[in-house]
């Protein structure tokens, strides 16, 4: 594609208000709670709680990835071998970047080699 100084750029206004209602839709769930949490005292039992979110949610991911729930399913080794050696790394480092480049650097090895 060539860049012509003179040429225009045309605005589509229905996919500009989808762009926009999408970055709309996606701030909201991010933004709402951060506001209405920050307005009210939660008690010691609810912080708690609370702390337990991002395991859940990171175990049922995991879950949904590794296990194989359907019966048209199968177990993917590549993705087995990737969450083992992030397992380790993560232990090892507590680096998150570290850790989810080696594991997209497994699979795309696995993938490469065609085993």
């Amino acid at each position: 594609m060539c860049w012509d100084g003179d040429a225009k750029v045309e605005i589509r206004w229905d996919v500009l208000l989808i762009i926009i209602g999408g970055a709309i839709m996606t701030l909201l769930p991010r933004i709402l709670p951060l506001v209405v949490l920050s307005k009210i005292d939660i008690p010691d039992w609810g912080m708690r709680w609370l702390k337990y979110i991002p395991v859940a949610i990171l175990s049922a991911l995991l879950a949904q990835e590794l296990l194989p729930l359907e019966d048209n399913q199968h177990w993917e080794i590549s993705h087995l071998m990737a969450a083992a050696v992030c397992l380790v790394v993560g232990l090892l480092t507590r680096s998150l970047l570290l850790t989810v480049v080696v594991g997209i650097g497994v699979v795309m090895l696995y993938n490469f080699v065609g085993m």
